[in-house]
């Protein structure tokens, strides 16, 4: 890692810790993020080459819509893992209860999938102190949302996707199984990105996290917990 890059993590770690009132969660997360920076340089760099060439769409916040049917999801999964297969990307397979964004989201920040209860509090928070922010967006009661957010199970949006992104100064690189839409990237507001990660999304259905098909780790126990 050069140099510039450690004092960004350094510089990106502190104002984690400084953004809401200290707690011993947020320094966890923050001293985990600061050891696996190094760890994931090169790795990044291999996915961001292979997908250099596509054009991202705007990315627009948004809730989750209904799930498809039977059908149309069992395509948009083929579709999904032709696009994966012609990167040369692979999926870390990440459990379906529900918890699959914000678990997917660990794994990439911090090299393991457990630590999706600190990733949602972390979220929670953004949209709560930064309300203007995200509200438009819901077309629901504002706080009814957060309320729902907060519970373990509840699935996570691209609202959440850009607090996320928000909150951990990351740029967040999607793989979806879109029909007209390959791929997305939801960059932090009126901030630089310090980090990238990045995920598949097969849409309405479940994230899991992406690596190089040479990187990806061990696979964690698998839960199918959605249809299919």
């Amino acid at each position: 890692m050069t140099q510039s890059n450690s004092n960004a993590s350094s510089s990106s770690t502190s104002s984690l810790s400084r953004s809401f009132p200290d707690t011993e969660d947020d320094q966890t997360i923050a001293s985990i993020l600061t050891i696996t920076e190094e760890e994931k340089s090169q790795v990044v760099k291999k996915l961001g080459s292979r997908l250099s060439h596509l054009d991202s769409i705007p990315h627009a916040p948004r809730v989750n819509h209904e799930i498809p049917d039977v059908n149309d999801a069992t395509l948009d999964h083929e579709r999904l893992s032709e696009r994966l297969a012609a990167y040369g990307l692979a999926e870390l397979q990440i459990a379906g209860d529900g918890n699959c964004q914000f678990q997917a989201l660990s794994d990439q920040l911090f090299r393991n999938p457990k630590h999706h209860k600190h990733m949602r509090k972390q979220v929670v928070k953004q949209l709560k102190h930064f309300r203007k922010f995200y509200e438009s967006y819901v077309p629901m009661k504002y706080n009814s949302y957060l309320k729902q957010m907060k519970k373990s199970g509840e699935w996570g949006d691209h609202v959440t996707l850009q607090a996320a992104a928000d909150r951990f100064e990351t740029k967040i690189c999607v793989v979806t199984s879109f029909r007209d839409t390959c791929y997305i990237e939801i960059m932090p507001k009126n901030k630089n990105p310090v980090r990238e990660v990045w995920l598949s999304f097969w849409s309405e259905v479940h994230y899991n996290s992406l690596y190089a098909i040479e990187d990806v780790p061990t696979k964690v126990p698998r839960k199918r917990h959605w249809l299919f």
